[in-house]
């Protein structure tokens, strides 16, 4: 069995039988400037302790899986350079070679549910990139939510992915697509897709319900948790879209793929946004993580 090493919050918290949510580190090295990466990470943390359960943020420091960092760390790990974004593919790789790495969505359900954790809260998720038919990339986050265990809170899939292929490989895979409090799927800095969510609630503890349910039927696989950005907060889909557009062609024009190309899209449209964006992707992540404490704490209730 792997060794991971616990925080002293998540430890107690573990001890207790204390709800805990997880939270992914990419955010912190590859979704936001220092500092205030860092400051994001704690306000988030923040959250999930205000919503009444403990944050477990995950991360490979060293070759050792950590879950729960300390300030000192999430400190370190905003500045640190050349860190390894960890999916499923590299995780294993990342922790033998003695390596840093912050673990995408997919690497987190991977850790979450090695401790026992059953709630995860993120910005969004990964999916299926346009031109998928041509060049066949497709988020391995998709794939982790068919069969890892864990209900995950998401603003949606990412606006620069393509909705309707993202949401029909879900279906395909199985994977329950739940909208909270609308019927409509939101498209994280929007509020609306043009997509009809296959379904829909509106508590914490339906969701809570249906996490436990699926468990009861030994279904493999997460929920996935599409909460919409605040009102006040969201830039609306037909602000977004020739930013996004633009991106895509600078993206395509300067051969740039695979992995680098999330990184390169999300800079982008925050350079074409005037930082509209970013500020957007903070508030979306805090609510995620007040949802993700409320779930938690009905799971345990």
């Amino acid at each position: 069995m792997i060794d991971i090493h616990y925080s002293d919050e998540v430890a107690e918290a573990r001890a207790k039988g204390a709800p805990l949510v997880a939270l992914e580190s990419t955010i912190i090295t590859h979704g936001m400037p220092f500092p205030q990466n860092v400051e994001t990470a704690r306000r988030v943390e923040q959250a999930v302790r205000a919503g009444g359960a403990t944050p477990a943020t995950i991360a490979v420091i060293d070759g050792r899986l950590h879950v729960g960092l300390s300030d000192p760390q999430l400190l370190a790990l905003g500045q640190a350079q050349n860190v390894m974004k960890l999916s499923r593919a590299d995780m294993a790789a990342c922790l033998a070679s003695g390596q840093t790495g912050a673990t995408t969505v997919a690497a987190t359900m991977i850790a979450a549910r090695l401790a026992g954790i059953e709630v995860f809260a993120t910005g969004g998720i990964g999916g299926v990139h346009r031109g998928a038919e041509t060049s066949f990339d497709i988020s391995a986050d998709l794939h982790e939510l068919a069969q890892t265990p864990v209900t995950v809170i998401a603003a949606g899939a990412k606006a620069i992915l393509d909705l309707p292929k993202t949401l029909e490989v879900l279906e395909t895979l199985g994977v329950p697509v739940i909208a909270y409090g609308q019927d409509e799927l939101p498209a994280f800095w929007s509020r609306q897709s043009g997509l009809k969510a296959p379904l829909r609630m509106d508590s914490p503890a339906e969701i809570a319900a249906a996490h436990r349910m699926r468990g009861a039927l030994d279904l493999p696989g997460g929920q996935l948790v599409a909460n919409p950005i605040p009102t006040e907060a969201e830039i609306p889909s037909d602000v977004l879209a020739p930013h996004i557009a633009k991106a895509l062609a600078e993206a395509e024009a300067q051969g740039i793929a695979a992995k680098a190309v999330t990184p390169f899209l999300l800079q982008r449209i925050f350079e074409l946004t005037h930082g509209a964006s970013l500020e957007a992707n903070i508030v979306l992540v805090l609510n995620n993580a007040r949802l993700g404490a409320a779930i938690a704490v009905e799971l345990v209730r």
